[in-house]
């Protein structure tokens, strides 16, 4: 079976089963966040060790998108992609056992050298089986799992831990991860040609090593963009549960709730976007993600003077719209912009930058909390800061010139 002889069922059902691993992903990613409000407790943890566990995982996972990236395009995405879900898996249900601060960070950390591969593998698959003028759109179904889940963990975290507790809980998610990992061995084939990356007549003659791919100015521009936008999601998705909870005074429950706005919002605006981007006449989605990361600096420093609770939220909401969009362009340049060949590499080097901001992040905005005596009003000055940067990183892409964007 060669690309252009797969059926559209066959893409879609393969599509479908990436989805469930990405939601699974990230439900681990967000589950955390509430789940950190038990085991600090439980540990005896302060605001600084609660930063440095949620960034721990970050750290790991950025560590492998490169290599995880690397492998994929060398030995083949799907043998990447078993290997990511199965040592995730296992890491999942091991954090039940953490019984320490030290013990938390290693196996949080080894999580994500776990989890690693999977987004540059998963990236190359949808270059793989997809053309160029849908891949837009499958690779908003996919982030948009993100939006899918932030929408039920609240509660769902809310009622876990109020029944099973954080041990058990991540032993269930880790035995679902085995599941997804036999529905991947069983059920997604691809083209013979993924093996050789000659896929969708693509630049078969073109060789490009993983030198030339970092001296790509394009690459250096995705790879900030990608940190200044991560830093200010993963921000406020990891820090916001805690504030709500110490500085507005909410319990998780209403915490729950109220999350459940903004991650609405995350849906539209993603499945939107990917739709949207598809469309877009050439260098016009830089425009729009310029312009979309100064509403999201406004909007942030709208969010920490809000007077109410309220218009804390509506401000949420309407930054995880913009946040969407530019969540969704970047990948989407990588993989209109560069031939699928190198999809998995391009795709790790620029993710470092996204996942090293999920690492930096969390941990700096937990000592500054505990530097400023509980507040968090520096730690928005810094998100907004981060915001200012990713328009410079976007208004200065250059997409136009070298033979890697010729295809």
């Amino acid at each position: 079976m060669t690309t252009n002889e797969m059926t559209k069922k066959s893409r879609n059902l393969i599509l479908a089963l990436l989805f469930l691993g990405w939601s699974l992903g990230n439900l681990d990613r967000y589950i955390m966040n509430y789940a950190v409000v038990s085991i600090t407790g439980d540990l005896n943890l302060d605001a600084s060790s609660t930063g440095i566990i949620l960034s721990a995982f970050f750290l790991g996972y950025a560590i492998m998108q490169i290599p995880g990236g690397w492998l994929a395009d060398k030995f083949g995405a799907k043998k990447i992609l078993l290997f990511s879900v199965i040592m995730w898996s296992i890491f999942t249900g091991l954090t039940a056992l953490a019984w320490s601060l030290v013990a938390m960070i290693i196996i949080r950390f080894l999580f994500g050298i776990g989890e690693g591969g999977f987004q540059p593998s998963s990236s190359k698959i949808i270059a793989t089986i997809f053309p160029r003028e849908e891949r837009g759109r499958a690779m908003s179904i996919m982030l948009s799992s993100g939006g899918i889940v932030s929408l039920i963990v609240p509660l769902l975290a809310a009622y876990l831990l109020g029944t099973i507790g954080w041990r058990t809980m991540f032993v269930v998610i880790g035995a679902i991860g085995a599941v997804i990992a036999f529905l991947y061995w069983k059920y997604i084939k691809l083209p013979q040609d993924e093996a050789v990356d000659n896929n969708n007549n693509e630049n078969a003659s073109t060789k490009i090593n993983f030198k030339e791919l970092l001296k790509t100015p394009l690459m250096w521009n995705l790879i900030i963009a990608y940190f200044c936008i991560y830093a200010v999601n993963w921000g406020l998705v990891s820090w916001i549960p805690t504030y709500l909870q110490k500085n507005r005074g909410l319990d998780l429950m209403s915490i729950g709730w109220a999350q459940t706005i903004p991650a609405i919002a995350t849906i539209i605006g993603i499945y939107g976007s990917g739709y949207i981007i598809d469309k877009l006449p050439r260098g016009m989605d830089k425009i729009l993600g310029s312009i979309s990361c100064g509403v999201i600096g406004i909007l942030l420093y709208l969010m920490f003077t809000a007077k109410s609770v309220t218009m804390f939220i509506g401000y949420q909401t309407v930054v995880t719209l913009f946040l969407a969009f530019v969540i969704t362009m970047l990948p989407a340049i990588v993989l209109k912009k560069l031939p699928s060949s190198i999809t998995g590499s391009a795709m790790g080097i620029a993710n470092t930058g996204g996942q090293l901001a999920g690492f930096v992040t969390p941990m700096a905005i937990g000592f500054m909390v505990d530097a400023f005596n509980g507040s968090f009003d520096a730690a928005f000055w810094m998100l907004i800061g981060f915001a200012v940067i990713c328009i410079i990183s976007l208004l200065t892409l250059n997409d136009q010139k070298g033979s890697l964007l010729n295809s």
